[in-house]
């Protein structure tokens, strides 16, 4: 999860400081304003939905009206959300031992909104972002041998597999630095493929660079969902093979010797 966090936080910047075409400077001065009310809200511990989201609405509007990408007002307000329990911004999820256990706001939010998120959101965003027209047996063979789409296509598969072990094992050859002895290579392996499914921001950011409705727009999604699903195919089945190992090596362990 964090893999994939920072990834789309790393595709965001690009978007905005590559996509954005003209900045209106006044609106995104303004902006400032609703997103310093949410933040001195939530750090307060203030969670009434009636408030904030008016708040957030107004920062999204007036960055979008800026020229800067809106979803970097979803991540600015997002940072603003505290991950850690503090005396003010702390909601209680349980007891320990007779204490009290508290857990951040943004766990909490996180919690609240996921069935939003998860059926109205993310389906919406996919139905008008992954739509695309193949053209039949013809189409398709066209769009998988378009050289911007067998970039993109492997990009997701074999480029997000190398970045993510090539920079581990570049890392674990730094003093101070290695893998934990829990992970094996071949779970990084398996993780490094998984690291390609995340298609939306792939989406968006070919909508940006080709323009939607496009032909290439056309090809580009094919090449990402064919991708993503492809990385998660091959992650999948890595995995899947290395639980299966790890499991009979629990089993052999709880047996014991006799």
């Amino acid at each position: 999860m964090t893999s994939a966090i920072v990834d789309d936080l790393i595709a965001i910047t690009v978007i905005a400081t590559v996509y954005t075409s003209g900045l209106a400077l006044l609106p995104l001065l303004l902006a400032l304003i609703p997103l310093t009310g949410f933040a001195v809200l939530v750090q307060r511990g203030v969670r009434a939905w009636w408030v904030l989201i008016p708040l957030a609405v107004a920062t999204w509007a007036l960055v979008h009206a800026s020229g800067v990408h809106a979803t970097i007002a979803g991540v600015l307000l997002a940072f603003a959300v505290p991950v850690h329990p503090t005396p003010r911004a702390r909601v209680q999820v349980g007891t320990t031992n007779g204490q009290l256990i508290y857990e951040g706001l943004a766990a909490h939010f996180a919690d609240r909104w996921e069935v939003l998120s998860i059926t109205i959101a993310v389906p919406t965003f996919a139905f008008f972002s992954a739509g695309v027209t193949i053209g039949g047996l013809a189409g398709l063979r066209d769009s998988l041998t378009d050289t911007i789409a067998v970039g993109i296509f492997t990009g997701l598969v074999v480029g997000k597999m190398l970045g993510i072990v090539g920079t581990t094992f570049l890392m674990t050859r730094l003093r101070g630095y290695t893998l934990d002895r829990t992970i094996g290579w071949l779970d990084l392996l398996g993780m490094s493929f998984l690291g390609g499914i995340g298609f939306t921001v792939a989406l968006l950011v070919g909508e940006l660079s080709y323009g939607g409705g496009t032909s290439t727009d056309d090809k580009v999604k094919v090449a990402v969902l064919l991708g993503s699903g492809t990385a998660a195919v091959i992650g999948a089945a890595i995995l899947a093979a290395r639980n299966r190992r790890y499991r009979d090596a629990a089993s052999k362990i709880a047996n014991g010797p006799y």
